[in-house]
């Protein structure tokens, strides 16, 4: 069994400036977006500096606003019912990725009619950079002691840890890190390795959520449900198995479009 690391969630104090690693976690994971994409930029002739800055900020208001909302009527659309400026109140904490997933969307929608981009264009341009900052968010997550895992079956099991935030003490799946991993870091180098040659328009989005889609609906399993919500179908689904399961259904037709239709946006590309 593993000993909890148990950092202090507030990284930098000073005064009554309190800084939180969660926060850090989602400044490295605009800074890594953009790194990542300044890169891919240069690969292409048809994008630039200004663009990829563009994007990122457009990307990061997408994540922060559809993130917060999503998790208010998604999980907690009770609360906001009865008392609708707690919307606001974003230092008790909540965010949904599927809703972060929305917000970016329609984000993306806003930038590609300013730049007068496809939206597949621009999705499979900057698919291949979201990863890594999901990767950061778990980490945030796990030094934070949140959304930790169901309890192990042996409680000598080598993984396990016990979470002081944790009012049963048991021994759990360190889940965020499992999901750091699996959602992050792994589907961070398939897509980077799928997209690093031309495909058709649609193909990296149509792998992100499949990706996605796949490794949260298996991560689910590992992960402790939210205790308001439970176990929403069968005895055994959870909220984020279901948001997840169109993810992947969407994503299994968008690869079979992508390579019927064929259709690249790669551009040429810039000699370096």
């Amino acid at each position: 069994m593993l000993t909890y690391p148990n950092i202090d969630p507030v990284a930098i104090s000073l005064g009554p400036l309190k800084v939180h690693w969660y926060g850090l976690m989602y400044l490295l994971a605009f800074l890594c977006a953009w790194g990542l994409a300044t890169y891919r930029a240069k690969q292409r002739s048809n994008w630039n500096a200004e663009m990829v800055s563009d994007l990122v900020f457009y990307g990061a208001l997408g994540v922060v606003l559809g993130g917060r909302i999503g998790y208010v009527l998604f999980y907690e659309f009770d609360k906001f019912l009865a008392d609708p400026i707690w919307l606001f109140k974003v230092w008790t904490g909540g965010m949904s990725f599927h809703g972060g997933f929305l917000g970016v969307m329609v984000a993306m929608l806003l930038w590609c009619h300013k730049y007068k981009k496809t939206w597949f264009e621009t999705l499979d341009f900057i698919a291949p950079c979201v990863p890594t900052g999901l990767m950061f968010g778990r980490i945030g997550n796990f030094i934070g002691g949140e959304l930790y895992g169901r309890q192990v079956s042996d409680p000598n099991f080598a993984l396990g840890m016990v979470f002081p935030t944790d009012p049963l003490h048991l021994v759990r799946h360190p889940s965020q890190l499992y999901q750091a991993l699996c959602e992050g870091l792994l589907l961070f180098i398939i897509l980077w390795w799928f997209s690093s040659k031309p495909r058709p328009r649609m193909a990296v989005s149509a792998i992100f959520l499949m990706g996605y889609g796949c490794a949260r609906f298996f991560m689910e399993f590992f992960r402790e449900p939210d205790a308001d919500q439970g176990y929403i179908l069968f005895g055994w689904m959870t909220k984020g198995q279901i948001l997840s399961f169109p993810m992947i259904l969407i994503g299994v037709w968008m690869i079979w479009y992508a390579y019927q239709k064929k259709i690249f946006d790669w551009g040429p590309q810039k000699n370096t």
